[in-house]
């Protein structure tokens, strides 16, 4: 055999192993909800109308302690780099419209690595990640195509977000294109997703990124999902219910479209909050103390699930194992074929969710803010709030459900009674209630989840250690990218649409 021949051989060779690995390797459909209330999914709270995410919930594995940060920006660090927020300069607030701040474009993002174990990447929804120059955009992170919106919030049909004292402008793109359409969000969004599964070229395995708008303010959905729950008075809680149904009805289009193009078959689903639900804007996470922006379980407890026809080895139960939003990244990768850095922050949960084994993660950060001054730690069954939980601290009962379907606790039950003029006052009181100054908190998370029971002043030596431990952490903290807001985002200067190219 001549030495060209050989070459030859060898490059069949390995093409052919490579086409191999592609093939056999999982598609992966990884949905983030926006904004969604740990109670308003169907498998904790039977009132909500979500069939679809009930069925898979229940056939896979529901993750009963997968947390996520307080805010989406944060979250959104971790699911795209297995880092931490505090170490991606991203733990302090969101990423504001005309603020210059970006994930900054030395880490390496979920989508370029399985691009290198030979995937096709697509994202369909919110970004927050950065748009003021091309470079931070997602089909320049990673991501063959995207159709989405650059910024955290934006009218559900006209796709036109304000920004601070700057004008109106749409927000919404396909590729670098911008994209006009008044349809409903969700709906264009599942369409895209239908569109990409049934043109994917199956030789190639598939990660499909979809961080849905819904359930994120503003409260608008089409009036048949609202009246879907005809016995929720509170017209905010209606509307936002029937959007996480408008919601539900969209994964099961993009499940039913997965099935008959013959992807199910070998696909890893994962379902998730980006954070708590904000019980101020009619989410609710009872049993679940707090709110999104907060530290407390219920700002950053996800309701969660992984499904799969195939790859489960044990599925149909709830898994109270701990897992963090930085944990995706590797778990994913390992999926792949491929292999993480061992620097990153996230640990490889394959054999906790497939096989239900005991996580190799013993301890995770909330998060670490130096500007708000405060941070969590768990460790074990152990978390530590160290500095001012937030501003939303209480237990809130879901906003004006009928009497008699309402089940609170007895404490709360003034709570039902909206036909009382200090009903609203009693909903602010109870929403911006002060916990005090004290500057730890402990809790044991398994015994006492809905933290009721403040144990720092029993355990003062556990305090000890968790502040030691926490204060090693705090050592590796990359500082807050904030930058402060430029007239320069202003889309009038880009034909009325947000835009890249002003830093």
């Amino acid at each position: 055999m001549t030495s060209m021949a050989a070459v030859m051989c060898v490059c069949v060779l390995l093409f052919t192993i490579a086409t191999s690995k592609a093939a056999s390797s999982p598609h992966i459909v990884f949905i983030a909800a926006d904004d969604l209330g740990w109670n308003d999914v169907g498998w904790h709270n039977p009132q909500m109308v979500t069939p679809n995410l009930d069925k898979l919930a229940k056939a896979g594995v529901i993750l009963n302690s997968s947390y996520v940060a307080p805010l989406c920006t944060p979250s959104r660090s971790s699911f795209m780099t297995g880092m931490y927020a505090y170490h991606t300069g991203l733990q302090h607030m969101v990423i504001m419209p005309e603020s210059p701040a970006y994930l900054p474009a030395n880490f390496t993002t979920l989508p370029q690595k399985l691009k290198d174990q030979g995937y096709s990447t697509h994202m369909i929804g919110k970004w927050h990640l950065g748009f003021c120059n091309w470079n931070y955009t997602p089909t320049f992170r990673g991501f063959d195509s995207f159709l989405g919106y650059y910024n955290g919030a934006e009218d559900y049909y006209t796709k036109k977000i304000r920004g601070g004292l700057l004008a109106d402008g749409v927000d919404f793109r396909d590729d670098k294109q911008p994209k006009y359409t008044e349809e409903y969000s969700a709906t264009v969004y599942a369409r895209r997703a239908v569109d990409i599964i049934k043109s994917h070229d199956q030789s190639k395995p598939l990660f499909l990124y979809l961080p849905f708008q819904s359930v994120h303010n503003p409260i608008q959905v089409p009036k048949r999902y609202e009246n879907m729950y005809p016995n929720i008075e509170d017209s905010q809680r209606r509307k936002y219910c029937g959007m996480v149904s408008a919601m539900d009805e969209a994964v099961g289009n993009i499940t039913q479209a997965l099935e008959e193009n013959g992807l199910m078959d070998n696909l890893l689903l994962v379902f998730t909050a980006d954070n708590g639900g904000p019980t101020f804007a009619a989410a609710n996470n009872l049993p679940l103390r707090g709110a999104k922006s907060t530290l407390w379980e219920g700002g950053t407890k996800g309701a969660a699930f992984v499904y799969s026809k195939t790859l489960l080895q044990k599925s149909g139960y709830e898994n109270t194992e701990m897992i963090h939003a930085s944990d995706w990244f590797p778990t994913f990768v390992r999926l792949a074929g491929g292999k993480a850095d061992s620097t990153i922050d996230g640990v490889d949960q394959w054999l906790t969710l497939s096989e239900g084994k005991t996580t190799q993660r013993t301890e995770f950060i909330y998060n670490i803010d130096e500007v708000s001054e405060n941070g969590a730690i768990r460790v074990g069954d152990m978390k530590l709030i160290e500095g001012s939980p937030g501003m939303f601290n209480g237990w809130y009962p879901l906003p004006r459900v009928t009497k008699e379907e309402a089940d609170f606790p007895p404490e709360l039950l003034d709570m039902t009674d909206t036909s009382s003029d200090t009903y609203l006052y009693r909903l602010l009181k109870t929403h911006f209630n002060a916990v005090g100054s004290t500057e730890y908190r402990l809790f044991n998370i398994s015994a006492d989840p809905t933290e009721h029971f403040d144990l720092a002043e029993k355990y003062p030596d556990i305090v000890s250690q968790l502040k030691t431990r926490l204060d090693t952490y705090k050592k590796s903290l990359r500082p807050a990218f904030n930058p402060p807001s430029t007239y320069k985002a202003n889309p009038l200067f880009y034909g009325g649409v947000w835009s890249p190219g002003w830093c």
